[in-house]
């Protein structure tokens, strides 16, 4: 079930308000594309993003994927235990498995972005 309290990109990151943060991830059905995950490359904290550009990378036991911000803001914090485990994406994407947070972020780039239920429907129309 796709979490409703968050905002998707076609690119399969996903991005959750929480105060005056943005915390990021990938979606289950980008984990399950990927299969086993195998090494995070985390961003720096400090560096500023843009909407769309790749600023960090996944790897797994079949691919290495960018993972791009889905909104502009400056890298305020990333999760080291998914450096350490990366599995932990594959069990819990929606959890613990977030990838960083984004401070002094666009909120005006939240409305290009889809709802669970877009969302949904868009992996659908991919299949």
């Amino acid at each position: 079930m796709t979490p409703n309290d968050r905002k998707f990109t076609k690119t399969h990151e996903w991005v959750k308000i929480d105060g005056d943060r943005a915390l990021v991830g990938i979606s289950d059905h980008a984990q399950d594309s990927l299969g086993d995950i195998t090494f995070v490359e985390l961003p720096s904290v400090g560096k500023k993003m843009t909407t769309g550009k790749a600023c960090c990378v996944i790897e797994s036991v079949k691919a290495a994927s960018d993972i791009n911000a889905p909104v502009s803001g400056e890298i305020a914090s990333v999760n080291r235990d998914v450096q350490s485990q990366p599995e932990i994406i594959n069990k819990d994407p929606y959890g613990k498995g977030w990838i960083f947070t984004l401070k002094d972020f666009s909120k005006a780039d939240l409305d290009g972005l889809m709802d669970s239920k877009s969302y949904e429907a868009f992996v659908s129309s991919e299949a």
